[in-house]
């Protein structure tokens, strides 16, 4: 692992960018239960993490932002999950383009664009876990630009958000198949929201679907154009940037399990407990573990964007979502009845921490593509 100099922080960022989340997590606590009922996103806590520096807080000083590391943004996120899961999933989305961002700054490539905008206040939208390799859509050349048509779900953090950063299918590209990738004001003509996310959990992270109907997007909104089908080192960078901060908000939730079971446990005689609670620390050490790993191998966004290191990155992933899922499940056998009921906590967090499993990649797809790096092909094969 290299080191290198700190990097400066700009004056008016909040000085302790984890207690701010913290702040920001307990102001929001109050109506998550009623969210998670209604399944509507808290536009309020995009607002509140935008005052409070912590929408730019990955973004260089130099660019207006707050220059917090890699693993710092983690914290946040894991202090936001602890608060509100859906909230701090969503805000994960955003902050995962950003440090994607911050990968290529680090590396020698202009971001400033990017920069600019979230420090401005812009709030991203992905769509890459519907996107992926081959993408969707329908991409027309035009002059200056692209007409482009598509349904893009799921879109966390939609309803909250600014800028739709996305990639668009382009099957009559003169040298076969092509993807766009490209960045879509939401509020750009034929740009609308379908309120599509009525799920089991994460019910308030706004994650509808964005549509597309014959948008216009100039030669200057596109970052990339490549080749369908084919394995893209860009998604390398993506991995080892996200999944991360992705899982990191999850720990929140698993967090909340351990110490709301513990402390019931310690009330309790009962002499099955302890085993139990003893097994609930293997899984929650395990998945922290895990995560930490992650963070470690990214060495500040500074990591080599190798098909090895996704391959890495996404084993822990798969792992550490076996562990937090088996963290929450052990609190409910601990807590008892009461953690089958809707009118306890611990039950919310059952179903929202199963969100993890969905995130690139599922288990199935992971196996495959780790194998196939392992043994020197591609990861598509």
């Amino acid at each position: 692992m290299t080191t290198s100099a700190p990097e400066t922080r700009p004056a008016d960022t909040a000085p302790d960018p984890i207690a701010a989340a913290a702040a920001i997590g307990a102001e929001l606590a109050e109506g998550v239960a009623d969210r998670d009922r209604s399944g509507e996103i808290s536009t309020v806590a995009f607002d509140l993490l935008r005052s409070a520096g912590l929408a730019r807080a990955l973004v260089p000083a130099e660019y207006g932002g707050g220059a917090v590391t890699h693993a710092e943004m983690g914290e946040i996120l894991r202090e936001l999950g602890r608060h509100d899961a859906s909230t701090a999933v969503a805000f994960a989305m955003h902050t995962h383009l950003v440090a994607t961002q911050l990968w290529r700054h680090k590396h020698g490539m202009d971001a400033s664009a990017i920069f600019g905008k979230v420090s401005a206040g812009a709030i991203l939208v992905s769509t890459g876990a519907s996107d992926w390799v081959d993408s969707n859509g329908r991409a027309v050349r035009v002059d200056g630009g692209y007409r482009v048509s598509a349904r893009k779900t799921p879109a966390s953090g939609c309803e909250a958000g600014t800028i739709v950063v996305t990639s668009i299918r382009w099957d009559d590209a003169p040298d076969g198949p092509q993807v766009l990738h490209c960045a879509i004001p939401l509020s750009a003509e034929g740009v609308s929201i379908d309120k599509t996310w009525d799920t089991l959990g994460l019910r308030a992270s706004g994650s509808h679907t964005v549509v597309f109907e014959d948008v216009f997007v100039p030669d200057a909104a596109v970052s990339l154009i490549r080749p369908a089908g084919v394995w893209p080192p860009i998604l390398n960078i993506v991995i080892g940037a996200a999944m991360p901060l992705v899982m990191s908000a999850y720990l929140g939730i698993a967090d909340n399990a351990l110490e709301l079971a513990t402390t019931l446990a310690a009330q309790r005689s009962d002499a099955h407990l302890a085993s139990l609670v003893g097994e609930l620390a293997n899984a929650h050490t395990t998945a922290a573990d895990l995560i930490n790993a992650m963070f470690i191998d990214s060495d500040n966004l500074r990591f080599a964007a190798t098909d090895a290191h996704a391959a890495r990155i996404l084993s822990r992933k798969t792992v550490a979502a076996d562990a937090l899922i088996q963290t929450v499940r052990l609190a409910i056998e601990i807590v008892g009845g009461l953690g089958f009921s809707r009118d306890y906590p611990v039950e919310m967090w059952y179903r929202d921490i199963h969100g993890c499993l969905f995130h690139p990649l599922p288990r199935a797809k992971q196996l495959r593509f780790t194998g196939h790096v392992l043994l020197g092909r591609t990861p598509l094969g």
